[in-house]
């Protein structure tokens, strides 16, 4: 299999963010899409429809992404561009990873109260990459390590997926926000 140079996708982010939500590197089927988690088998869009209040069968994305962002949830990357053989995170080159400007981004959200990294390679690229360039109110956010939505996370079911990202909920909305 190739090694291919990857570029990641904008962040979908406003200024009344309250949750930062990040994966790693977008997939093969996200990249080709323009979309995040574009993968039918990834969990990302059920969770987030629990959590936000919104069934994210009845919307198409561009409406899944206001929907989240009006609940207060932001969605981008640890790595902005990489080399990847394939489209799993396990295929990600060492070394060619290079971060989004995540520090001037959090900095710039007032309202931002928590970071959720969507499973355990975008947490690692987030202590190695970005953690030591926050700046220090910054750096007091809790940073949460949620499990994978992905479909390679197979031994997660929804439910239990549900079951730990709840966690986000402290910092969201209570009221239906749409859908």
């Amino acid at each position: 299999m190739t090694e291919t140079l990857l570029q990641g996708l904008p962040a979908q982010v406003n200024a009344d963010c309250r949750v930062l939500v990040l994966g790693s590197m977008p997939g093969a089927a996200s990249l080709q899409a323009a979309r995040y988690y574009a993968h039918p088998r990834n969990r990302f869009w059920p969770l987030m429809g629990a959590l936000c209040r919104f069934d994210p069968q009845l919307v198409d994305y561009p409406r899944r992404m206001e929907l989240v962002q009006r609940a207060g949830v932001g969605v981008w990357d640890v790595i902005g561009q990489c080399r990847r053989r394939g489209s799993l995170d396990a295929a990600i080159v060492r070394g060619s990873e290079v971060p989004n400007p995540l520090p001037a981004l959090i900095a710039g959200l007032p309202q931002l109260a928590a970071i959720a990294c969507n499973g355990a390679t975008a947490a690692q690229a987030f202590k190695r990459h970005v953690q030591p360039a926050l700046p220090a109110g910054a750096a007091a956010l809790p940073v949460l390590a949620l499990p994978s939505t992905s479909p390679a996370n197979a031994g997660w079911s929804l439910p239990r997926l549900l079951g730990e990202w709840q966690q986000l909920s402290q910092w969201l909305p209570m009221e239906r926000i749409g859908g």
